[in-house]
């Protein structure tokens, strides 16, 4: 890969493995700092990594520095979590785009990444398992219960109204 080929890799794909990893974090300064670590990893590898198949270096490159990242936060826990849970409220909310994000942070870490990456980011299912480094039935099982599990969610009028 040519240094203009870096560059045109950085300027079509940022925006989306940045939304990408958002979804799946919620935390916007973590997630620039894992496109930000995608695109150093990419650089390091620039002469070993083709073209064409820089997007989906990336997004590999990103998911695993992001398990990564989860992995070793679990580990030292989160102390703004005790708090939270006090100063929140229950009120319910009928603005579907945030029952569907609370859907989705309800599922496990595996089905929301290949939702995610299949209806927002529309990988196709042999990329999908490329980049999670599963098999396409293993997508296509992970997909088919993240669908069911946000039609039952969103499906429930308590959580709509």
């Amino acid at each position: 890969m040519t240094v203009e080929e870096f560059n045109k890799t950085v300027d079509l794909y940022a925006d989306n493995l940045y939304r990408f990893i958002l979804k799946n974090i919620k935390d916007t300064e973590k997630a620039r700092d894992i496109v930000q670590d995608t695109y150093e990893k990419l650089w390091l590898k620039v002469s070993e990594v083709e073209s064409t198949n820089a997007k989906s270096y990336m997004f590999t490159t990103a998911y695993r520095t992001m398990i990564d990242k989860i992995r070793r936060e679990k580990k030292q826990g989160d102390m703004s979590e005790a708090n939270m849970h006090s100063l929140s409220h229950s009120e319910q909310y009928s603005d579907l785009k945030e029952i569907l994000n609370e859907a989705l942070t309800k599922l496990p870490e595996i089905q929301r990444s290949v939702i995610l990456l299949r209806d927002y980011e529309g990988y196709n299912y042999a990329e999908i398992g490329e980049i999670t480094n599963l098999n396409e039935s293993q997508v296509k099982v992970y997909i088919f219960r993240a669908r069911t599990f946000l039609k039952n969610y969103i499906g429930a009028m308590e959580n709509v109204i």
